[in-house]
């Protein structure tokens, strides 16, 4: 507390003198800002690491200590630097030492190359040499690899007659192929004589090559007779490679048409003979008795194993450029074919000769054009397997249309009578029914539409026109009421067959026209009968033909009124029950609303010949007395009646 009071007396006593050297260091040590003093704050931190104790003196020693200090902290900072010295003396010395060896490999290293310089020189002409002699050397093996077989090549190439072809003879026959066109290139430089040797050479081996590759495929297609046959990618190519060669190539492929005729033959005969493996399916000689089975049965055969033969050509040209192939498979699938003509024609023609009738004669000439068409999508037209078809098809359809025409024939040589409800006779009936039966069958012919339109207008000519005829004659000795109603009825039936099927609308339109003139008969006969009957037949006739000229019908005879009135009463008894005044022939039409149309027109002309006579007798200019008494109805009220 006494220094606090003796401090603050000094510090007083300072501010009191101003001038005082002594205030004023006083007063700068205490502005003095320790914490922004970086040096300062080091300085202290040095001297707290020695100055430990403040004392007087201490106080009084301390300039002594940081002397002693800083001398302490100089000596060891030369001794560090001695040893640093020492070490960088010592690198000179290594330095010096190393430039001095330098210097002498340096000396020596030139002395070296002064008594060297000759020997690297050629050493450098020798490897220059040795470099263009290995490019020479590469060139020479490039052109060996290029135009010069390996020995392995040749030797497949060789090979032995017997032996069997594999991969690698196609591609050696194919790098001789290469080498050789390769050597054009040699003809046109300075090599010529290089190039007709190496030509040369590989014609030599190509004619080797071709010679051994023809036996074998002459031989694997003499091999391929059996009923399945494998057609490999080795023969494919072998067929490839040998179209450079195209007589080769020819002859390699006749030998396979030969190989799969005499196959196809013998599959055939087995077929109609012996049937499948195990019997199954069954010989086609077996329904022999059934000739539309019998032969579709052949046909379908024969279109299956031309599919199956036009696949094997395929398979063996599949590598064949495309107009190459299409005309040599056109060529051999002809003569492969053609082995089965003469069996299966005599075949037919058995059938076809034993007339099995009109139906099966027209359904085998449908199968017969069907299966042309479809075979036709396999073989060529030239083919002598669709010139076979083609005439069985014509020998059908032939006897076909003779058998047609000789039945037309019967029908009016032998002329049956209209039986008495003259209805269709049973010829006309039994002649539909075949014809319905030929037209069923035309009617699901998958044959072209043109053909099936001609054959159709053929089959209605050959049937429909005699039929015609025979109805006329059989109709010529009846009444003209009968006639008319029973050839209604026959034309209806005619009608009736022929508007199922198509390709019928002109016939149909003909029987139409024929059928409504015989209405128009029937339709007078009745309205003539209805007229007689009721008793206005007479008085309209006369009506009819009165002018006004002749004087007033009344006058006429016949025509007074007492006779009128009792025609008209008799002509209204009529009214009551008009059903009952129907012809028998009308009753016998087959066909409903022909009977209904004969029946409303009839009754037009009733009504109208009422109404000629209803107008006649109110005409005053005819003299009749009170006519609403003679006729009691109007022409309407008629009308209501009988519609």
């Amino acid at each position: 507390m006494a220094d606090r009071t003796s401090t603050e007396a000094v510090t007083s006593a300072v501010e009191n003198q101003p001038s005082n050297p002594l205030s004023r260091k006083l007063n700068k040590i205490l502005e003095t800002r320790l914490d922004n003093d970086k040096d300062m704050l080091e300085a202290l931190k040095a001297l707290s690491t020695f100055f430990h104790e403040n004392s007087l003196r201490t106080r009084r020693n301390l300039r002594g200590d940081i002397e002693r200090r800083s001398l302490e902290i100089s000596e060891e900072f030369a001794l560090a630097f001695k040893v640093v010295k020492e070490e960088l003396d010592n690198i000179h010395e290594d330095v010096e030492s190393m430039s001095t060896c330098c210097q002498d490999m340096t000396k020596r290293l030139k002395a070296a190359r002064e008594q060297t310089a000759d020997l690297i020189s050629k050493t450098t002409d020798l490897q220059k040499e040795s470099q263009r002699l290995e490019m020479r050397a590469d060139v020479a093996d490039a052109f060996l690899a290029k135009y010069q077989l390996k020995p392995e090549e040749v030797k497949v190439l060789r090979g032995t007659r017997t032996g069997q072809l594999q991969e690698n003879f196609f591609k050696a026959l194919e790098r001789v192929k290469q080498i050789h066109s390769d050597c054009k290139v040699l003809l046109r430089t300075n090599q010529q004589t290089a190039g007709l040797e190496i030509m040369e050479s590989m014609a030599l081996h190509q004619e080797t090559a071709y010679e051994r590759l023809y036996r074998w495929t002459q031989g694997e297609c003499r091999s391929l007779t059996g009923d399945t046959v494998e057609v490999t990618s080795i023969h494919s190519k072998a067929m490839h490679a040998l179209q450079d060669r195209p007589v080769l190539f020819r002859y390699a492929l006749d030998e396979f048409g030969t190989a799969r005729r005499t196959a196809v033959v013998r599959g055939f005969i087995d077929a109609l003979t012996r049937g499948g493996p195990g019997g199954t399916p069954r010989p086609i000689e077996l329904h022999s008795h059934d000739p539309l089975r019998y032969v579709g049965d052949m046909l379908a055969w024969l279109h299956q194993a031309c599919a199956s033969e036009k696949e094997h050509l395929e398979g063996l040209l599949k590598m064949a450029t495309a107009q190459s192939r299409d005309n040599e498979m056109q060529e051999i699938l002809g003569h492969i074919s053609e082995g089965v003509c003469r069996p299966f024609k005599v075949r037919v023609e058995q059938v076809i000769v034993a007339d099995p009738g009109p139906v099966s004669l027209y359904k085998l000439t449908n199968l017969l054009k069907f299966y042309r068409y479809t075979i036709g999508q396999l073989l060529g037209s030239e083919a002598t397997l669709l010139s076979t078809l083609n005439e069985m098809e014509d020998l059908c359809q032939k006897v076909f249309f003779n058998a047609l025409n000789v039945m037309s024939s019967k029908l009016v040589d032998k002329v049956e009578l209209p039986p008495s409800d003259l209805g269709p006779t049973a010829t006309l009936t039994q002649t539909l029914g075949l014809l319905r039966e030929v037209l069923k069958s035309h009617d699901a012919s998958v044959v072209p539409l043109d053909s099936r339109q001609e054959d159709f207008v053929k089959i209605l000519t050959c049937i429909l026109d005699p039929l015609l005829q025979m109805c006329s004659l059989s109709a010529s000795r009846l009444n003209p009421a009968d006639m008319a109603a029973y050839m209604m009825n026959c034309l209806y039936a005619m009608q009736s067959t022929l508007a199922l099927y198509e390709f019928t609308d002109q016939r149909l339109e003909m029987l139409q026209a024929q059928i409504e003139a015989h209405k128009d008969t029937l339709v007078n006969e009745q309205a003539s009968y209805v007229l007689t009957k009721a008793g206005l037949m007479q008085i309209y006739s006369i009506a009819q033909q009165h002018q006004p000229q002749e004087g007033p019908l009344s006058s006429v005879h016949g025509m007074d009124g007492s006779s009128i009135k009792a025609a008209m009463a008799r002509f209204d008894a009529y009214l009551s029950s008009p059903d009952s005044l129907i012809l028998s022939q009308c009753t016998f039409l087959h066909s409903t609303s022909l009977r209904e149309k004969i029946h409303r027109k009839a009754m037009d002309l009733v009504i109208g010949a009422y109404e000629l006579l209803y107008k006649a007798i109110l005409d005053s200019s005819n003299n009749y007395t009170d006519p609403n008494s003679i006729v009691m109805r109007t022409t309407e009220q008629v009308k209501t009646l009988l519609s």
